[in-house]
């Protein structure tokens, strides 16, 4: 079973090779990275790894793959690569392809191949649920080198009680307590003809690629957030243009009170500013004990180590010389 991975980036030299080392360790046959800006730290040592096809998005790319059209929004960006590299993977013999970002992190109980290997063969799409990151340096009592996450709720009964008890003030406005997505994201079997492979998804035309199934035993480490400063570092893009941006539906009907992430932020900042904004960040995305201790108790506390200094610093001991 040989799997890999796609991932559109914009980021730190550091954090690219974090991705890739980690999921090279993982076990990745071949990883596809696509520089959304040119982080020539990265690509020089990228370029040289038999199972890294990095690439530089620039004019002569969108020449190549999509006639010169560049997209103009990043998650069309991503789309359009993730597909050219889906076409890239079944000639490589890849069995399957998973779409994720440089954020992101497969974590398995097990061996992931052997997962992935186990899917049933009619099943195309092999989702990962997400488990967000908390918020949990310099709080005492808590493992440093630990990434403590809120796992997906899938059970709809059992969502909605945490949400009012582990949340009791945003809960209502959030699904499972997430800031950020709550679909996860899908690997998809290679050899399965032209579709386009989205970011949460994948297309033929108007219809969806089925069929599809969660992947037991196997969560997707998303630490969309670190700390309150690289948080709010980066609230203002994602309001504007990313996660948060207007254009995105509520995650519950309006008609029972929902309100997107972006009316919900805007709500909050208008209410009282940033005192309010940093309110809500202590309520929901701080690895407080109370939130902890009520995510233990339902089964869906995750606590990962990842390692990412020494794998990245094992698979590419010369980046920095």
């Amino acid at each position: 079973m040989r799997w890999g991975i796609v991932a559109t980036i914009k980021a730190s030299a550091r954090e690219v090779l974090d991705f890739v080392a980690y999921h090279l360790d993982l076990g990745a046959d071949h990883i596809f990275i696509c520089l959304d800006a040119p982080t020539p730290r990265a690509r020089v040592v990228l370029d040289a790894h038999p199972k890294v096809t990095v690439r530089f998005t620039n004019d002569a790319y969108w020449q190549e793959i999509n006639n010169g059209r560049r997209p103009k929004k990043h998650q069309g960006r991503q789309v359009s690569n993730a597909t050219h590299a889906y076409k890239l993977a079944g000639e490589m013999g890849l069995d399957w392809l998973g779409h994720i970002d440089v954020d992101e992190f497969i974590c398995p109980t097990g061996d992931f191949g052997a997962a992935l290997a186990a899917m049933p063969a009619n099943v195309n799409v092999a989702r990962i649920a997400p488990a967000e990151a908390m918020a949990s340096e310099g709080l005492p009592d808590l493992d440093p080198n630990a990434v403590y996450c809120k796992a997906w709720e899938r059970n709809v009964d059992r969502r909605a009680a945490l949400e009012d008890e582990l949340y009791p003030t945003f809960g209502h406005y959030l699904r499972g307590g997430f800031v950020s997505h709550i679909r996860g994201k899908c690997f998809l079997r290679t050899g399965l003809g032209p579709l386009s492979f989205k970011i949460h998804r994948v297309m033929r035309g108007e219809e969806e690629v089925g069929p599809r199934q969660f992947m037991e035993d196997v969560d997707l480490c998303h630490r969309h957030i670190m700390n309150w400063e690289s948080w709010r570092k980066s609230f203002d893009y994602r309001h504007d243009k990313g996660s948060y941006r207007a254009e995105l539906k509520p995650t519950r009907p309006r008609e029972e009170g929902g309100l997107s992430a972006h009316e919900l932020f805007a709500a909050i900042l208008e209410e009282n500013g940033e005192q309010a904004l940093r309110t809500f960040f202590e309520d929901v995305c701080l690895a407080r004990p109370e939130l902890l201790e009520g995510l233990r108790e339902r089964g869906l506390l995750r606590v990962f180590h990842l390692d990412l200094d020494e794998k990245r610093e094992r698979l590419f001991p010369d980046w920095r010389k």
